[in-house]
């Protein structure tokens, strides 16, 4: 992609691959500019979210990002804390997070999954006021969706490995009493 298409490709929203009582919904920090442009959520090449997903037994095979509508058929969906594309995330405001935050309530109380899954800690601990969160299923809940902090799949978060990224999706993925699509 030319870095002009990128560019144009700025504050652009995507829209959710979301349902009603879905098993889990990935929540992701914002979308990036590959993502906006190309309509397609967690579309640039160096992400790991679709590989971990595949990893981890919520899909049979590793996914591209644009067949992202056949998550819906495993129970899955994504979403945003917030919607407008940015070259980086540290480019969004902790208001706007905040304010993100205040909006991905409204949208679960309304699609009422079984889980939410905030794909970055730092991500979750502003738009939720919650500081001294860390990886892992949260006290907090909407409704009665329960939330699990999931680290950043992104190929800049170096601290976890695509394997070790599986393993805590997998964890979420028995409490989510989902299949093993992966047959492991």
């Amino acid at each position: 992609m030319r870095p002009e298409e990128l560019a144009a490709a700025r504050d652009r929203v995507i829209p959710d691959v979301a349902a009603a009582g879905l098993g889990v919904l990935f929540c992701g920090i914002n979308p990036g500019l590959m993502s906006a442009a190309t309509g397609h959520h967690f579309a640039r090449p160096g992400n790991r979210f679709w590989p971990v997903l595949r990893l981890s037994g919520f899909t049979p095979r590793q996914l591209a990002p644009s067949e992202q509508d056949e998550l819906l058929t495993y129970g899955l969906g994504i979403t945003n804390v917030v919607a407008r594309a940015t070259a980086r995330a540290d480019e969004v405001s902790d208001e706007e997070f905040r304010e993100g935050g205040r909006n991905l309530v409204a949208r679960v109380e309304r699609l009422r999954p079984r889980w939410l899954a905030v794909v970055g800690i730092t991500a979750y601990r502003t738009a939720f006021g919650e500081r001294g969160a860390a990886i892992g299923p949260q006290t907090r809940t909407i409704g009665t969706t329960r939330i699990w902090a999931l680290p950043n799949p992104s190929g800049l978060n170096a601290h976890w490995t695509a394997e070790t990224m599986a393993e805590e999706f997998g964890t979420l993925r028995v409490a989510a009493d989902m299949p093993d699509l992966a047959g492991r």
